[in-house]
Formats: C-alpha cells, structure tokens, sequence
C-alpha cells in the first residue's frame, strides 16, 4: 500500500459527528452539514481499510471536515495507515473560504505533519512543516482541495461542463479544471441502482492526492450529487473507494 491510499480516499468521504451543534447557525454555503458517509477503500478487488470524513458547523459560523483514512488489522501488517485531514473554512458572500487545512499522516515509518492557515484577509496564506513556516501571496477565494470538491458538488453539473477552481495546495496556487464526462449507473448502499455523473478532476500537485495518475469520480446525479464511487491510477493498478453507508440529516432518499 503506497502513501496515496489514504490520501486519494480521503476526497471522497463525508462522516460527521453525531449532530449538528444545537443553537449553531448553519453556514449557507456547505449545504452538507449532517451529511454522514463511509468508504471501503482498496486497491483493486482486495480491501485495504475505511475512510470516513465528518462535516460539521463551528459556533462561529464556519464549518469543518474532519477525515480520518485507517488500514485494515491485515494491512496493518504491511503499512499501518492512520492519517487525519482536518479542513475549516467560512461563508463570504455565500462562498467558500478556505481558513485551515491541516494533515497528520503517520504510514509505516513515514510521519509528517503540515498546517496551512488561508489568512484570507491579509491576502496571504501560511504553510508549516517541520516546524518552519513559510509565507505565500494567495488571493482571498482560494480553497484547499476538500472545499473544492464540496464546491463541486454543490454546482449544477451537466455533460461536457468543465469547472475551474482556484486552489492553494502542496506549496502551489493554480485552478483545478474538473471535467464532467458523462452519465453511469451504480448501486447505492440505500438499495436500487441511481443515474450518477462521472467527473475527473485535474490536480497539478501531490498533497493529499499523492498519485499523478487518472482520478475519477462518480457522483449522483440529483440536487446533493452524493459520491457513490472514485478510482485513481497508480503505478501498479487501482485504488478504488466504494460508499458504504449513508445519511444526511437534511436529505431524504
């Protein structure tokens, strides 16, 4: 199992916590707040672990996503995988703002920790790792690469559309070109087979999605475009992410 296993599962997660924080104003930008889902990720047919991620509202408004990719106790045996992604941001004029984006990967031997604040009012964002700081010029508007994908998935998506979104990610500013290529059906955890739309995302970077190669993306094609499915090329095969369970408190299937 290679370092982008839990990093390419991580996109396409949504877990939250139990509840949204009662009293707590629901951001209007993240309409997926209570949305709850777990992924079984493996590299082709052989299963390698889970990947959940929690959405959640902050008192002050913002939200934050909480992910955590785990391997298997069988694959704990080769590369113990415990990596944690924790991504926040707010509302400004009913648009994302990245604020924080912070990754803990501990893979076998390889352990690393990077913090990246979006000081978006300054202009600027600032990336640490191994306990050095650096400073960047980043317009405010910029995401990390989970809030694009949530941004992604609250867009109206349609065949032949191509999405550019202006991101920070692994010390670059560039835009990410999403691609939707066409409609598939798939199985969903909640029963029956459901028309789902399939987009492929371009990254220039590594970050949390390490591999360089193709990533696909299978989504429901209805209002919340819930991911069912993602594969990634890697040097030797796939690694692929099914949805396992679901539920959304605001959602009715």
């Amino acid at each position: 199992m290679t370092r982008s296993l839990p990093a390419l599962l991580v996109i396409i997660l949504c877990l939250t916590p139990s509840n949204v924080l009662a009293g707590t104003a629901l951001p209007d930008c993240n309409p997926y707040i209570g949305e709850q889902l777990v992924f079984t990720v493996g590299w082709e047919f052989i299963n390698a672990g889970t990947a959940t991620m929690n959405i959640r509202a902050k008192p002050d408004g913002g939200y934050q996503l909480h992910t955590f990719a785990k391997s298997n106790r069988f694959f704990d045996l080769f590369k113990k995988v415990r990596d944690t992604i924790i991504s926040e941001g707010v509302c400004r004029n009913g648009k994302m703002q990245s604020t924080v984006f912070d990754i803990e990967q501990h893979e076998h031997k390889y352990h690393a920790n990077k913090k990246v604040r979006f000081l978006w009012r300054k202009n600027q964002v600032a990336y640490t790792q191994h306990n050095h700081t650096e400073i960047f010029d980043v317009p405010a508007g910029h995401l990390n690469v989970l809030d694009a994908f949530l941004s992604v998935r609250s867009m109206k998506l349609v065949k032949g559309k191509v999405i550019k979104i202006p991101v920070f990610d692994s010390r670059k500013i560039y835009e990410i070109r999403v691609y939707v290529l066409g409609r598939e059906k798939l199985h969903a955890p909640w029963g029956g087979f459901v028309d789902c739309l399939v987009v492929e995302p371009k990254l220039l970077t590594g970050g949390i999605f390490s591999s360089k190669g193709k990533i696909k993306l299978w989504l429901t094609d209805d209002a919340r475009h819930i991911p069912l499915k993602m594969t990634a090329k890697i040097k030797f095969g796939r690694i692929i992410a099914r949805l396992k369970q679901y539920h959304a408190n605001t959602a009715k299937l």
